[in-house]
């Protein structure tokens, strides 16, 4: 994924396509939820057209009710004379007037309680007050919950019993007339329908907030919810122009409202649909849906991602080649798949085009190895004579010194050393070039005894490893030159290899005088440009040309500072181009 977004063209691409999806996707899942919510919205608008119906019916069932019970009173002589009687201003005047105009031929007949019987269970317990009325007063008859009715007489018209409101109910009045005495009226009749048992049957309607608002502004609250949110709803929906629509109460808080106007009665029946709660009602099916979007989404951007991704391998592999060839590392590179598309074309040229010059440049190279293998015999015997100087010296002073047998010794090993530069090829393996660094190393133990100690910790996967001879000892050379103290009692010098996952590292550390680093740095800008201009560091640059020479790209000579002391010259040599030594 990280060489995948390195690539210009196509972190771009892939943000492009980011931002394109995921704004489809969001798109998408708003454009479905509103479709849903909508759907939502229209299924409690047709719930609540539905209950409206059913309080619609129930009134209409009502008033055919009362319409029947007319007919009755008008078709039963005996039932109007009573209810003339019902109409005197006492219970003692009604039952004297009905005994009077009773007939001992025919059945006592009680408006009461044929309005009770008639009307009232008739009506399923709906009408719960039936009220006779003059122009100045009204007779009640009221039923309870149970059924038990209760009697009032001689009450003003203006009594709060008969304050038409929707609270208490829907009032059908009916004019009462007398068909004997040629249809004139004698009294008014009042049918009060109860709200409560008019809406508790549609209770079972999934309403949520509903309410029922008359023309003077009483409104009647069906359903839960804090009464006094609903009922400012209820006004601010009736007094909206239209028949549904939103009323919004706060940045989170929007209400769907819906108005139906009754054709019985001057109300009208609202119902307020609470958005935010039809949402959490549903919360299940729009996290299922954002989950499905965001699945969708993601297996969409999986899908560009590999695309992408298996094209920037391409693109990335072919830049890589080309910045090999720019430094001119021909190496065979690991082969790879390639597609069947113009990237896989560019690819296949491109690899077979290194090869061919890697061919050509080896070509050339054997032609010139001749002219280097005599420019690395030149710097070694450039070399050679100077440590010979410096040998001869150190057995020269200690010969004076000591007058002993140690003299002897040191010119042995000065013999040994030289037998082996001598018989040895200039191809030899790293255990031969130790050898020869240890010899040295045991003169200058002779010269400063007591004062120099040196390890050598090599292991042994780099001792059969191919290399040029003589280059270790004018790396130790230089510490003696630059670092070494004679007034120091323990001047040390180490050798430490080792092998890494990919290469070989061989490291020459002393204790002595670090460099100065303005000179550290001029003596790392002079060995990485091989610059052979420079008069000073000749040990040094000898030994990275010869082993540049041999090695090429796959070596490489890092000097730098110890932390604690003295300095530390590092060599890697790349596994790539080692093959054991074994004629070494």
């Amino acid at each position: 994924m990280s060489s995948f977004l390195q690539i210009k063209i196509y972190r771009h691409k892939f943000i492009a396509y980011v931002i394109f999806v995921v704004t489809i996707g969001l798109a998408l899942a708003i454009l479905t939820c509103a479709m849903l919510l909508n759907q939502w919205v229209g299924d409690a608008r047709i719930e609540a057209a539905n209950a409206f119906a059913g309080v619609e019916n129930e009134l209409q069932y009502d008033a055919d009710r009362i319409e029947a019970y007319m007919q009755r009173i008008y078709s039963n002589p005996s039932l109007m004379n009573d209810a003339r009687s019902f109409l005197n201003n006492s219970a003692e005047d009604y039952l004297t007037s009905r005994l009077q105009n009773s007939q001992f031929s025919q059945p006592l007949v009680s408006f009461p309680e044929d309005i009770k019987t008639y009307l009232y269970s008739w009506a399923q317990g709906e009408i719960t007050q039936i009220s006779l009325h003059t122009n100045q007063y009204g007779n009640v008859v009221r039923f309870n919950d149970n059924g038990i009715e209760s009697f009032m007489f001689g009450l003003p018209n203006t009594d709060e019993t008969f304050h038409d409101t929707i609270l208490k109910g829907f009032v059908y009045r009916k004019k009462l007339s007398d068909v004997a005495q040629g249809s004139q009226e004698f009294g008014e009749l009042r049918f009060l329908v109860s709200s409560d048992q008019i809406f508790k049957s549609i209770q079972n309607y999934r309403l949520g907030k509903a309410a029922a608002v008359s023309a003077s502004g009483d409104i009647y609250l069906i359903g839960n919810g804090p009464a006094q949110e609903m009922k400012e709803l209820s006004r601010l929906a009736v007094e909206n122009e239209r028949s549904h629509g939103f009323i919004s109460k706060g940045l989170f808080k929007h209400n769907y409202f819906v108005t139906f106007p009754s054709t019985k009665f001057n109300f009208k029946f609202v119902s307020i649909i609470d958005l935010s709660t039809l949402i959490q009602q549903h919360a299940r099916m729009l996290q299922t849906i954002f989950l499905i979007v965001l699945a969708t989404m993601i297996c969409v951007l999986l899908l560009i991602v590999y695309n992408l991704r298996d094209d920037a391998l391409f693109l990335h592999r072919i830049i890589q080649s080309i910045g090999r060839v720019k430094t001119a590392n021909f190496t065979p590179n690991r082969p790879a798949r390639y597609r069947r598309n113009e990237y896989g074309m560019i690819a296949r040229e491109l690899d077979d085009m290194i090869q061919q010059l890697d061919k050509h440049i080896r070509n050339e190279y054997l032609l010139k190895i001749k002219q280097q293998e005599t420019e690395m015999k030149a710097l070694q015997h450039q070399i050679n004579p100077h440590f010979l100087y410096n040998t001869l010296e150190v057995i020269r002073s200690t010969a004076l010194v000591n007058q002993d047998r140690d003299t002897a010794d040191a010119i042995a090993t000065l013999g040994a050393l030289y037998r082996e530069i001598v018989k040895k090829e200039n191809i030899i393996s790293i255990a031969s070039e130790l050898e020869l660094l240890q010899k040295y190393l045991e003169i200058m133990e002779f010269k400063y005894p007591e004062r120099f100690y040196y390890q050598v910790n090599v292991e042994p996967a780099l001792l059969k490893v191919p290399t040029v001879k003589f280059w270790m000892q004018p790396l130790a050379e230089n510490f003696f030159v630059h670092g070494f103290s004679a007034s120091n009692e323990f001047n040390l010098y180490v050798v430490n290899g080792w092998e890494a996952d990919d290469h070989y590292v061989l490291e020459f550390v002393d204790n002595g005088r670090g460099i100065h680093e303005e000179r550290l740095n001029t003596i790392r800008s002079t060995l990485s440009n091989n610059d052979d201009t420079s008069s000073k560091s000749i040990g040094l640059r000898n030994v990275n040309t010869r082993l540049h020479f041999f090695y090429g790209n796959s070596f490489s000579m890092k000097i730098e500072n110890n932390e604690e002391a003295g300095v530390k010259i590092s060599v890697k040599i790349s596994k790539e181009v080692t093959l054991e030594c074994t004629n070494c």
